[in-house]
């Protein structure tokens, strides 16, 4: 069977969700999947860049990540989104992006699709879950299939998440434990797309 092809897109400005995006590759690539990592364009103008010395740095270090586009998500047989918390909704950058998918909603491009997302916020409670659950609304529509990280592995217990990975930035750097949970959440997305994958194409 075919491997799948999974795309990783994403938005991130000081770095954090960009670091949670790369261990998703990582435990994609290491379950058999094809990967696109991809960033969407930056919206916010350069002064408000320029203000905050994080996000101007994360801007200069991730300059070699191509740019999400449509074929992306037309190619891919499943979807990992991720996006920081913006008032406990999903990041502008990347919500524009996908208001961009119309046409190939249309098409009927992007029904069954797995679909599944990570974030990150500022402070504890700080609307990772509702980020998370705002973005189903939009795999609701497309008729995606959610895959949830669960508590489908000890490390869900040590992290506390089931709707998808997610790290608190106000608490420091990422930890290895919450590097785990992104990969296991992208192992689960690539055995269920793989399983429907093959199902497919017995029947």
């Amino acid at each position: 069977m075919e491997p799948v092809n999974l795309a990783v897109i994403y938005y991130s400005s000081t770095g954090t969700v960009h670091t949670l995006a790369k261990a998703v590759a990582e435990g994609a690539e290491k379950a058999g999947a094809t990967v696109r990592l991809r960033k969407v364009r930056e919206l916010a103008p350069p002064e408000a860049i320029g203000a905050n010395p994080a996000w101007a740095q994360h801007t200069k270090d991730s300059a070699d990540i191509a740019e999400a586009a449509l074929d992306d998500v037309a190619w891919a047989d499943a979807i990992l989104f991720g996006t920081p918390t913006r008032f406990g909704n999903v990041a502008s950058q990347l919500k524009a992006f996908i208001d961009t998918a119309g046409p190939l909603w249309q098409q009927g491009k992007l029904a069954d699709k797995v679909c599944s997302a990570f974030t990150s916020s500022a402070t504890p409670h700080g609307g990772q879950e509702s980020t998370i659950l705002a973005l189903s609304n939009t795999f609701y529509h497309w008729g995606g299939i959610i895959v949830p990280p669960g508590y489908t592995d000890p490390v869900q217990f040590r992290t506390g998440n089931p709707y998808g990975t997610s790290h608190v930035t106000g608490a420091g750097a990422i930890g290895e434990d919450v590097l785990q949970a992104a990969r296991h959440q992208a192992r689960r997305v690539v055995d269920v797309a793989g399983a429907l994958k093959a199902g497919r194409t017995v029947s």
